[in-house]
């Protein structure tokens, strides 16, 4: 008499624990580069916005000091001002949020309100330099300076 190494009920139960655990296993993204950049939100926690570029810097062209500390930045932080009724108020200073764009993502600093009222549309995140360098768009890209992009709560 021959005996089967598994049996059809062993056979089941080993199929239910491989997709138990295909099931558990969080999903991630890649970038091209290979490298885990996390999960990214579902999309009701997700804002379409079109990402700008500032200057922050005294004398950088950007305007003024930042409406949240009344100082200036550094280029080379990430660091972004929101539009008015994203900025809502002064209540997200401080504060940061998570940009997504270009297959990356990248968090910065809420410092500036993009002013609504004064010519910025109202769905512009505008960032410094530093965010458009950790998003990997090279400055001779076509899409250097304006890029459509999700951002959400840090």
């Amino acid at each position: 008499m021959k005996y089967h190494f598994c049996s059809s009920g062993a056979f089941l139960f080993i199929f239910i624990i491989l997709v138990t655990i295909c099931l558990c296993i969080e999903a991630r993204t890649y970038n091209p580069s290979g490298k885990i950049v996390g999960k990214m939100p579902p999309m009701s926690e997700r804002t379409k916005a079109t990402l700008t570029i500032n200057s922050f810097e005294k004398g950088g062209g950007g305007g003024g000091p930042s409406e949240c500390d009344g100082k200036y930045h550094s280029n080379n932080t990430p660091i972004v001002a929101l539009s008015t009724r994203w900025y809502n108020n002064g209540k997200r200073c401080s504060n940061y949020i998570t940009i997504y764009g270009n297959g990356k993502s990248v968090k910065a600093k809420v410092v500036d309100e993009c002013d609504s009222t004064r010519g910025c549309d109202d769905d512009i995140v505008d960032a410094s330099k530093a965010v458009w360098k950790a998003l990997g768009v090279k400055e001779s890209s076509r899409d250097w300076g304006e890029m459509k992009i999700f951002w959400s709560d840090a």
